[in-house]
């Protein structure tokens, strides 16, 4: 049986439902998921942070899913936001796609994408269990 990662939640730090402090990964093979784009399988930006933060998960969890995991293995989550969007809105809207999975999760304000009208960026570290 895999072992499954970790969440570590010190008592000395605010408990988050949504996230975990840390996350210790079990020895396995790693999957590191490029930044993923609030984009279709066209390549079309979609309008809206909550609409790209909905694609931009759930192209994550098409890579994952390719490699033979899921969120629940999940031990990193970066969120690149563009300045001036509403992270609320575009939390909301990942809860819709992404569910229940608490992990590490480091969200950064940025002043733009590499792409003109993005306005998040996902990119992601898994374990991929055996």
């Amino acid at each position: 049986m895999t072992e499954k990662p970790i969440h570590l939640d010190p008592a000395d730090l605010h408990y988050n439902p949504a996230f975990t402090q840390g996350v210790i990964a079990p020895a396995a093979r790693t999957l590191y998921v490029g930044g993923q784009l609030g984009t279709d399988s066209t390549g079309a930006v979609l309008e809206g942070i909550a609409a790209q933060t909905v694609q931009a998960m759930k192209n994550v969890l098409t890579v994952l899913a390719a490699a033979g995991t899921g969120p629940e293995n999940v031990v990193k989550l970066n969120i690149y936001l563009v300045a001036g969007v509403d992270v609320q809105a575009g939390f909301a809207a990942s809860q819709s796609v992404w569910g229940n999975h608490r992990t590490a999760i480091t969200v950064i304000s940025t002043a733009t994408h590499a792409r003109p009208g993005v306005l998040v960026e996902i990119d992601a570290i898994a374990t991929i269990p055996e």
